[in-house]
């Protein structure tokens, strides 16, 4: 995969809720995400099958649920990175339309 295509992957606002709760706690189920981000359970199912189809997230299965977690370490520091890029960054853009 090129960085491009990677961010596609990410670049979307409920993908990337969903890596950066998995950057903080490591592996969490769909039931997990759908309290955290208060999303429905169809919503969430579907970006983690894009995720998961993108390589980004792998998952293993615990009895009845499945587990995620973030596939590899260089993307779990990726995020971390751009997490804390746009924390110190000053605001490029006040216009939420334009992004």
């Amino acid at each position: 995969m090129n960085g491009v295509n990677l961010l596609k992957c990410i670049c979307d606002e409920t993908r990337f809720d969903i890596l950066e709760l998995l950057q903080k706690n490591k592996e969490l189920c769909v039931n997990d995400f759908v309290e955290k981000l208060e999303k429905d359970q169809p919503l969430v199912s579907h970006h983690l099958k894009t995720l998961k189809k993108c390589g980004i997230v792998k998952s293993r299965d615990e009895g009845k649920k499945a587990m995620y977690a973030i596939s590899n370490n260089q993307l779990s520091e990726l995020i971390s990175n751009v997490t804390n890029a746009s924390k110190k960054m000053p605001v490029l853009c006040s216009d939420d339309s334009c992004c």
